[in-house]
Parts: structure tokens; sequence; C-alpha cells
């Protein structure tokens, strides 16, 4: 009988461990992206208790593979940080799109993140919102500023500026009509074409006012007229349209830089079917127009930009058209390798004397 009672007692011990884990939701995840009011939505329509630990990718990473894939039912590392990782610690389980509305996410964007979160034939990850690297123009006295190649353009010689990092180099690339990210298959390919955009950007340097480091240099720049054309970051030019509508952030037509941050399901989720829950929550077009509208990033999901600030709609209106959208080269994981190669070539670049 005792016996009988000590295994009723495991039992029931177990199932109520289970159900706990199932009521609870472990998100690790970056700042801003859980705003309270979604938080008290989702836990008011599922039952189902968020608990919430804010990080960046590298902690991220750190974590999942201390515990090969513990502690978390769901994460939000950026799509270009899941594939080296899985490849070497399976810290992420496959993404069963069957259980995702898929419907509710810009087709573009899913087929990018599959791609590019793939392994052995399989996606680890899901898109959530976005942002791009594309240029600031004054289109008053730069009215001609298309592409990335105005950022080595005569036209605007000592109008010019850029930030000296890797970004820098994949658009350059793009707009002297390359596609760096077909060659990160092919590391001697990609260092002779890294000559052709160190050979370029040196060349050019006597076109170029400075090399901008920040936020504030970014606004700096514009505000003051000293420079026309930049490299830069979409809030940015939208905080300066605000100021002058004669400055605007525009996707260059050879497409703009773009990262996603993404939902992966950590191997060692106690709440997979939660996780699937929660993704297809923030993905509704009334919750991603909420967040973007409170962050002002870009979201993957489809219906929300009618749902916009008219402010925010606005500002991608102007800056993105359907094909803009579909033409934004978003980073794919970087191969072993090949920062070093990009490293080198900025370092030349930055220690070149202006002829």
């Amino acid at each position: 009988m005792k016996k009988i009672i000590l295994i009723g007692v495991s039992a029931l011990t177990l199932t109520t461990g289970i159900l706990a884990a199932q009521e609870t939701l472990r998100i690790i995840t970056w700042k801003g992206y859980t705003p309270k009011a979604l938080v008290d939505k989702f836990e008011k329509e599922t039952g189902i208790k968020l608990k919430i630990t804010y990080s960046n990718n590298e902690e991220m990473i750190a974590k999942l593979r201390a515990t090969r894939g513990g502690g978390f039912d769901l994460a939000q590392p950026s799509q270009d940080r899941i594939s080296f990782v899985q490849k070497k610690f399976p810290v992420y389980q496959p993404i069963d799109y069957s259980r995702i509305d898929t419907k509710q996410i810009i087709p573009s964007m899913l087929e990018a993140v599959k791609k590019n979160s793939g392994v052995n034939g399989k996606g680890y990850a899901v898109p959530f919102c976005y942002g791009t690297t594309g240029m600031i123009v004054n289109k008053k006295l730069a009215p001609g500023a298309k592409d990335w190649s105005d950022l080595w353009s005569p036209k605007y010689a000592g109008k010019i500026s850029y930030r000296l990092k890797r970004p820098l180099l994949i658009a350059t690339a793009f707009g002297m009509g390359k596609n760096p990210f077909a060659l990160y298959g092919d590391i001697k390919a990609y260092k002779k074409l890294m000559a052709e955009v160190e050979k370029k950007l040196i060349n050019s340097k006597k076109l170029v006012k400075n090399y901008w480091t920040s936020a504030d240099t970014q606004k700096a720049n514009m505000r003051s007229g000293d420079v026309v054309v930049e490299s830069g970051w979409d809030g940015i030019g939208w905080q300066l349209h605000k100021e002058n509508p004669d400055i605007d952030f525009i996707a260059p037509k050879s497409g703009a830089l773009g990262w996603i941050d993404t939902y992966a399901i950590p191997a060692k989720s106690k709440n997979v079917e939660g996780a699937y829950k929660f993704i297809n929550f923030m993905l509704r077009p009334e919750n991603a127009a909420y967040f973007t509208n409170k962050e002002g990033y870009g979201t993957a999901s489809v219906g929300a930009d009618k749902l916009l600030k008219p402010e925010i709609k606005d500002n991608f209106s102007r800056s993105f058209s359907k094909t803009d959208i579909d033409n934004i080269k978003w980073h794919p994981p970087v191969p072993e390798g090949f920062e070093a190669i990009e490293s080198k070539v900025l370092e030349r670049i930055k220690a070149a004397e202006v002829k």
C-alpha cells in the first residue's frame, strides 16, 4: 500500500512539474522586444506566464552553449548568428514551419531566415524584426544620390561620409555591381573582391569629408551641411527628416543592408507549444504594429504596416517600396576567416595616404 501511495505521490509531483513548466515560457531576448502591454495581453489570452531575461547575441550564445540548449524555451538571436553555432553546438531545435502562421510573415524575409539559419536542410529560426543600413541624403543638395556608388562620386567631393567598418566593404561591393555574399563559399574569390573594394575606397579617400563613428556623428554631419551623402542607419535618417524634410534615409538601388532578429527554440525547451503560440502571437499584425509603433524597428509581419502610426508608416513608405524590401541584402553568417580578411582591408584603407 505504501509503495502504491509513494508511486502516486511521485507521479503527482512529476505531473505538477510538467504543468508548471508548460504554464511558464522562459524567453531570452533583447530589451524592448517584449513590451509590457503585449506581455499582459499574451498572458491573459493563453494563461502562460512569461519569464523574461534580457540579453544580446554573445550572451545568448554563451548561455545556450553552457547548457546545450537548456534554461530557456524561446530565444531571439540575430539570423546571422545561428547556423555556425548550431553546427558546432546543437543548441536549437529545427523549426516546424507547419506550426507557424507563415501567411503573417513577409515571404522574402522568411525565405532569407530559413536559408541563413539552415543546417542540413532544416531552418532554425523565424523572422521577427529588422533594421537596415542604407544612405542618408540631403535631397536638396544631392538630388541625384541613389546608390552606394554615390559614396565615391566626384559630384559630392568633400561632402561624403561613412563608417569605416565591414558593412562599408559589403556596401561598396554591391555598389560596384558585385555580390559579396555569393562568394561566401570561396575565400580566394572573396579575397580578390575585397582587394578591388580596397582599391576603390583608397582611390576615393580624397572625396571623403570624414568617417563617422556613432549615431551622434551621423546626425552632426547632416545637420551642419558639411556632408550631403553618407551611409547610415534608417532610424537616424528618419530622425533627421523630422528635423529637416530635405534630409532622408533612402534604400540604395543595389540594395540596403539588413539585419533580422528572429525567434529560435532551444534544444531543451520545456514549453515548445508555448513557444509557437508566442511566435504566432507576436507576428499577428495588430501586435507587430504595436511593437513597431513603440520601438521603431521594422516588422516581418504582413499587414502590420496598415496599423502603424502615421509618422512611422510614412517613414517606411518613403524609404521602402515593396521592391526595396525584397531587395534588402540580409547579412548571412560570416564564414570562418572572412572577418580577418576584412579587418586587414579596413586597416590598409585607414592607413592609406590621401592623394
